[in-house]
């Protein structure tokens, strides 16, 4: 089955600044998302997004909201509509009007298997939270403390384990590390407390 795209630009750049409301996206994430384990993956994304645009990148309340989306609904389709992963999203969302940005970083939030490559800082940010958000996040769940006390060493030490989180691409992992242009060791430290609120 292959997930490629065969395109590389989203929307129409007239509709640039136009996003969902919160309610908006909300309903539609909850009405495609149906699965507790997505959901909650999903909303950490999203809380990491809008931390990075806020205390990184310094960026508005409406910036800040755009990368939070692209978080929120980077997965959307892949609970109900696997074979069709990105393209049902993407597709919805052009029917909206959206800005094209959304688009394009969940587009790019894997380029191995859309065929989209992460151009600007947002789809970057999205591609190098995703994959690790989720190998951190079941760390979490087999330690007695959960978040507490969790240390960049202790994920750095399961990221070797090939055999934990088996499902999640080391080399992706590394690979938006790098496109990034941040240290892995300094990605985690930022995700632990941040996706440590985040719940369902």
């Amino acid at each position: 089955m292959s997930l490629l795209l065969n395109r590389s630009a989203f929307g129409n750049p007239v509709n640039k600044g136009n996003l969902l409301t919160r309610e908006s996206a909300v309903q539609l994430f909850q009405e495609w998302v149906l699965n507790p384990k997505l959901q909650v993956h999903m909303l950490q994304v999203a809380h990491l997004m809008k931390c990075w645009a806020k205390e990184t990148e310094a960026l508005d309340e409406q910036q800040q909201w755009m990368w939070e989306l692209s978080g929120l609904l980077h997965d959307a389709d892949w609970d109900q509509w696997p074979d069709l992963h990105c393209k049902k999203i993407i597709e919805h969302l052009e029917e909206l009007q959206i800005d094209p940005d959304v688009m394009h970083a969940i587009a790019s939030h894997g380029p191995n298997h859309f065929g989209v490559e992460p151009v600007n800082k947002m789809d970057k940010m999205l591609f190098a939270f995703d994959e690790l958000s989720g190998l951190i996040h079941a760390y979490s769940l087999m330690r007695p403390n959960g978040y507490e006390g969790m240390d960049v060493k202790g994920v750095k030490k399961r990221l070797k384990e090939k055999s934990f989180a088996a499902n999640v691409s080391r080399e992706e992992i590394q690979d938006a590390a790098n496109r990034a242009n941040i240290a892995l060791d300094d990605l985690i430290a930022f995700i632990i407390p941040r996706q440590a609120t985040v719940t369902a």
